[in-house]
This record gives structure tokens, sequence and C-alpha cells, in this order.
């Protein structure tokens, strides 16, 4: 009997070896690979870092029920007040993470979520590639910062 496996075996057999090696907790990217990603792929990762943490502080302030938790993150994580966060964040931003911010201002987006303006969805967005863009390049501290600083003020719930 012949196998007859694909021209790109090794390849693929070498990339599996190496998702079963990544620590996704931790991943850390180059800024060549970061600057190859989109301001979309950014973003959405982003959008789960930015959730994540949202339901950490929840949890961590005691709040109990599972359709209050709910609640609270969608308060926290919708478009609105991302866009409101990303404006107090805005001027604590290093030129860094500005430029990053004004790719994924600036990208190409095809739906908005009810309840939100283009403006707020495209503030989102860029607030999200920020913390994507952050969370690729393995800076936990800074991300903590900004988070706090969103939350500053009693903007968090």
């Amino acid at each position: 009997m012949e196998w007859n496996f694909p021209k790109d075996y090794g390849k693929i057999a070498t990339d599996y070896i190496e998702v079963l090696s990544m620590d996704y907790f931790t991943a850390e990217l180059t800024d060549t690979q970061l600057q190859n990603l989109s301001s979309l792929a950014l973003a959405h990762l982003g959008d789960a870092v930015y959730e994540l943490m949202a339901r950490t502080w929840l949890v961590s302030r005691g709040r109990e029920t599972n359709h209050g938790l709910h609640r609270a993150t969608v308060a926290l994580v919708q478009a609105p007040a991302q866009a409101a966060a990303a404006a107090r964040l805005l001027p604590l931003f290093t030129e860094e993470e500005a430029a990053v911010y004004k790719r994924g201002r600036n990208a190409k987006t095809h739906a908005i979520p009810h309840g939100a303006t283009l403006q707020e969805y495209h503030a989102a967005t860029a607030l999200e590639a920020v913390f994507g863009y952050l969370y690729l390049k393995g800076r936990r501290e800074r991300l903590n910062e900004l988070f706090a600083a969103a939350l500053e003020d009693g903007h968090g719930i």
C-alpha cells in the first residue's frame, strides 16, 4: 500500500508541533509579526483581552449572579463604553500605542452593532487593537495600567 502524504506534510507537522508547544497565555510576537497583522486581527484579539479583563474585574469585586455578571460585562465592553474609555486613554497612549490606535480606528469594518454610532464603533475597534497589540507584545503591566485608567472616576460598574 502506498501512502499519499500532502507535498507540504513536513511543514504541516512542524506547524502542528509549534501549535502544541506554544503558551497562548504568554504569547509574544516580534515587531515584524505584529506589523504583518491587520488592525482587525489585533482588534479581534483585543476584544477578548478587554472582555477577559472586564470579567476578571467584575468577579473580583464580588458580583455573584451569572445574570448580574453578564449585564455588567456587556455594559463595560459595548462599543459606546469602549469609545468613552478610549477617549479617556488617548492622552495616556505612548506614540507607539497611538499609532496602533489610529490604524485600528481607520480599519474598514463592514457592520456596526445596534446601539453604537459609526464613530463609537471605530473608537472601540481602535481601543481593542491597542489591547490586542499590547497583549501580543507581552506588555501585561501596561494593559493593567490602561484598563485601570479606563475604569477610573467611577466609569466601571
